[in-house]
């Protein structure tokens, strides 16, 4: 899981720095930017897990993804200390989701709602705050910079995107449903799907 998180680590900085499909400063500032996010998140992760007397290297990773998540639609639009205040808050946000998913027993092992869902959600409305045209002058000023709108913007896109992915994904699962099946039986569980579905271990 760590190799895993590591790899991912540095393969972001080509995804988000990438997006600027140019080497200059708006590159090297999402680069930045997803870097300060990611470690920030990993040690917010860790500082709540100590707390709770549960620190661990899962956790520490779980954190990173955070922080590597929320940053993302804001990388190349934000300052460093801005990255690093989205990566703090992304991991407060995302182990707390991730606390109520364990007690109102949903089955999610990846957390993907969690880490993802609920981080991206706010790295889209992260732009409208801490969005600056000194980082980026093709972008547009935040909240914290006088601008209003652009919150009330990305309030609006997440919204959408939410409300599209749930429709999109609850005619998906129906259909999955009354096909092939959403759930396999305990004893395929038990064994692992690797080796109940295609007859083979994902490891040694």
């Amino acid at each position: 899981a760590v190799l895993g998180a590591g790899l991912l680590w540095f393969g972001w900085f080509g995804f988000n720095a990438g997006s600027a499909l140019s080497s200059g400063g708006i590159a090297a500032s999402a680069f930045v930017a997803t870097h300060l996010a990611a470690a920030s998140g990993a040690f917010t992760w860790m500082l709540l897990a100590w707390r709770d007397r549960r620190p661990s290297a899962l956790g520490f990773a779980t954190g990173a993804v955070a922080g590597l998540a929320t940053i993302t639609p804001a990388s190349g639009f934000v300052g460093p200390l801005a990255a690093i205040v989205i990566g703090a808050v992304a991991s407060i946000i995302g182990y707390y989701a991730l606390l109520y998913r364990v007690r109102k027993g949903v089955d999610e092992s990846l957390d993907a709602w969690a880490v993802h869902g609920m981080g991206g959600t706010f790295g889209v409305l992260s732009i409208g705050v801490f969005a600056s045209l000194a980082v980026n002058p093709d972008g547009a000023n935040g909240l914290l910079y006088g601008s209003a709108g652009q919150l009330a913007t990305q309030a609006i896109a997440a919204a959408a995107v939410i409300a599209y992915s749930l429709i999109g994904t609850y005619v998906l699962l129906k259909i999955v449903d009354a096909t092939v099946g959403l759930r396999v039986a305990e004893e395929e569980e038990a064994v692992g799907l690797d080796l109940s579905q295609h007859g083979e271990r994902a490891y040694a």
